[in-house]
């Protein structure tokens, strides 16, 4: 469902031509990636028994981005706080997408009513599954009432009302894939750094929402748990978990600086990463001579979760076809070697999937086509 007002559509532009400028920039300049230390200032973010959310998020934010900048001198750090103050959920995204970023990870401490839970789990935007991922994204997106005139800001948005979120439409945008990625490899070191994996999450993160590259938010861990808060107050245990995140960023930046040597800013359509070798399928660019060869479908969307073929998230579409790639499952429509028709088809589907792309085969290889 989306929200009818002026304000939400004039931000969803604003969004899609900062998508499309931030994609066409990708290749210029060093790479950069956004270290985002949650709450601050006059939001102290979860309270534990002796010790506050903001601080450990930011001792944690600042030994990551330390670590990228002395092992990876091509890269730029920047912090959308290096200090104890207040930064608003919209200024935090506009700071990566002002600077073009490429990749941006914000960093924050769970917190339950329960001291049982303990463990960390990374989040991207997008399907929410469960209760329990709504409550953390209701606690996160509260950090907006201490905000001035947020109603205004963020379109009537309500971070304690069950509606606000089901108004929000999904996103299942072409920075998915990777922002999946990312949180997949954070959770992965987790478990090489003897922290306890909750796996990958989805849910509305607001300060997710609005920015336009591969994005994930990393709770590293329960303040509320006695065993956890005193693991992220200790210097080892932020180290662990700063080792974790920056482990999972080196993958990263590695995945990304394949396909930059494979893509010139000229160059169309895009080719994207192959995938794994098990599953016999590689992916490049076709050339003018076998465009005959090549059939074209439209991704409308891809998540972790293989979803029912009546899903509320196929928004009433039928015959829709899926492949399992990454260990995610992308769905597509159409099937065809047409690409005006293909084209034109996707042009239908983006009323309804904003972010839909087409795709397709040629003799076996899997590419996009921008």
């Amino acid at each position: 469902m989306y929200i009818k007002n002026q304000s939400y559509h004039l931000v969803r532009i604003f969004l899609l031509f900062t998508l499309v400028f931030i994609s066409v920039n990708a290749n210029a300049g060093d790479f950069k990636v956004i270290i985002d230390a949650g709450h601050g200032g006059k939001d102290p973010g979860a309270i534990g028994s002796f010790s506050k959310e903001k601080d450990i998020n930011l001792a944690i934010a600042l030994q990551v981005g330390e670590m990228i900048k002395t092992r990876n001198p091509n890269v730029k750090v920047i912090y959308t706080r290096d200090g104890d103050y207040f930064v608003e959920l919209q200024e935090r995204a506009n700071i990566a997408n002002r600077s073009k970023a490429q990749l941006f990870i914000s960093v924050h401490t769970n917190s339950s009513t329960s001291s049982a839970s303990y463990g960390a789990e990374t989040y991207t935007m997008g399907l929410r599954r469960s209760n329990e991922n709504l409550a953390v994204a209701r606690r996160e997106n509260a950090v907006i009432l201490l905000e001035d005139n947020y109603k205004v800001k963020y379109e009537g948005f309500d971070p304690n009302s069950s509606e606000s979120y089901i108004m929000f439409e999904t996103l299942h945008d072409r920075f998915m894939d990777q922002s999946i990625s990312m949180a997949t490899n954070i959770q992965k070191e987790f478990r090489g750094n003897d922290i306890t994996d909750r796996g990958v999450r989805q849910d509305v993160f607001l300060v997710l929402r609005n920015t336009g590259m591969p994005s994930v938010l990393v709770e590293v861990g329960y303040i509320s748990n006695r065993n956890d808060e005193n693991f992220l107050n200790s210097k080892s245990g932020q180290q662990k978990v700063a080792n974790a995140i920056y482990n999972a960023f080196v993958q990263f930046k590695r995945n990304y600086d394949k396909r930059q040597g494979t893509l010139s800013i000229e160059q169309r359509p895009q080719i994207t990463e192959k995938k794994d070798t098990a599953e016999r399928e590689s992916t490049r660019v076709v050339t003018s001579k076998n465009q005959e060869e090549v059939i074209y479908k439209v991704q409308i969307l891809a998540s972790p979760f293989q979803l029912k073929a009546n899903s509320s998230e196929f928004k009433g579409e039928k015959n829709i076809d899926f492949y399992k790639e990454k260990g995610l499952y992308k769905y597509t429509i159409g099937n065809t070697s047409d690409l005006k028709e293909i084209n034109r088809l996707r042009s239908e589907l983006s009323r309804k999937f904003k972010d839909c792309f087409v795709i397709g085969y040629c003799n076996g290889e899997k590419f996009i086509v921008k």
